[in-house]
């Protein structure tokens, strides 16, 4: 029986058990864990709350849906007026969340819970507020730091951002999102993140590659997260086309329907058309017909035509090169600029690798790591767990 069991039967045995449980795993694996007593009566009422604030953004999210849609015919609630209604509805959560909060004052999960609240409500700086508070109650809670982070990497400063997401990595390393929302922090904000590490443009690009490709490493399923890592690559000069077409491939490799697919053919035909390989480009293009991604076809096969005819003194349209930010889905249209490669491709096959030099685990981290990570909700921008740990 190895030590990390022995210490396990021990903590069962303790009288404050999960407490015990967490300070042997941080102890033995180095991380972090936040282990909720389900005893706890603050805990319970704090698991009702939950439910009652996350009805109440339902129920408002489908308030906003419905109204869009009878707008769209020409009917639906005045806007003031359904801003009346939706603040009318969350005014009882804030009520109990208020409520709870001083009777409970010390209690940090509490204060995150109302702060993800608030965040979803649009009120920002207090919710900034609440996590700061959290971080003071329960600093080994990583949760509270990458909620931290998300609000500095808004709201600013943004070296705060950086180090409050390398500190909910330390106390939880297994966690895709943290290195997920600082490598897309450091890829968006690249001046700062060239000022804050003292490296170079490059050096940033490759520091933002590394933390996608950990991230991916501990949740290779997250189509998502494969999309917005091969679509990082857009943003380089020059286009270090193999990498991206591997991370594009990869993407491929795991989409979940006909609806991703599609829009993975749109890069991988946008890729190799820049490069030269037409036919191979023409024929992902051949395998796009969801007429969501109709436009973007029909423009680059007219690009692809102009490039395998070019007139004479013509400049052949490429693919999208704004440094400062990148697609945000796959049927965003392509540009009238040219990506130069890096190198001449060769022949592509089966053998194309999944992941581009991925990181290893840490030593630590191979006895506790499963092939199962936790899967976070999607995000546009920032990502989180769940909504509280």
């Amino acid at each position: 029986m190895n030590d990390l069991l022995l210490g396990l039967v021990g903590a069962l045995i303790a009288t404050n058990q999960p407490l015990a449980v967490s300070n042997l795993i941080q102890q033995n694996a180095g991380v972090s864990v936040t282990i909720v007593n389900p005893n706890d009566p603050a805990e319970k009422e704090l698991t009702q709350l939950m439910a009652e604030d996350e009805a109440a953004l339902v129920e408002v999210d489908k308030w906003i849906r419905d109204n869009n849609a009878f707008a769209a015919q020409g009917a639906g609630e005045p806007r003031e007026a359904l801003n009346r209604r939706i603040l009318a509805r969350f005014k009882p959560v804030r009520k109990d969340y208020e409520d709870f909060l001083r009777r409970y004052p010390d209690f940090a999960r509490g204060h995150l819970a109302y702060g993800s609240f608030l965040n979803d409500i649009g009120e920002e700086e207090a919710a900034g507020a609440q996590y700061g508070k959290a971080a003071q109650l329960d600093p080994k809670n990583p949760a509270v730091w990458n909620q931290l982070a998300n609000y500095y990497g808004e709201h600013g400063p943004l070296t705060n951002a950086f180090v409050d997401y390398a500190k909910a990595i330390e106390l939880n390393p297994a966690e895709p999102v943290y290195y997920q929302n600082l490598a897309t922090t450091v890829y968006l904000f690249r001046k700062d993140a060239r000022a804050f590490y003292g490296i170079s443009e490059e050096q940033v690009f490759d520091k933002a590659l590394a933390l996608y490709r950990k991230a991916m490493q501990l949740n290779p399923q997250n189509f998502l997260l494969a999309a917005d890592y091969a679509e990082s690559y857009y943003g380089i000069r020059p286009l270090r086309t193999n990498d991206a077409l591997g991370a594009w491939t990869n993407a491929l490799q795991i989409a979940h329907d006909d609806n991703e697919r599609e829009g993975v053919y749109i890069h991988l035909a946008r890729i190799k058309m820049v490069v030269g390989r037409f036919a191979e480009a023409r024929a992902h293009l051949n395998d796009v017909t969801n007429a969501a991604f109709a436009d973007t076809r029909h423009r680059l096969e007219k690009s692809l035509a102009e490039r395998e005819n070019p007139p004479t003194n013509s400049i052949v349209a490429g693919i999208s090169t704004n440094a400062q930010s990148f697609p945000t889905n796959a049927a965003t249209a392509a540009s009238n600029t040219i990506i130069v490669p890096t190198n001449p491709l060769p022949i592509l096959t089966n053998g194309v690798p999944v992941l581009t030099n991925p990181p290893a685990f840490s030593t630590k981290m191979v006895t506790v790591l499963t092939n199962v990570p936790p899967i976070p909700p999607n995000g546009s921008y920032l990502s989180q767990p769940q909504k509280v740990l």
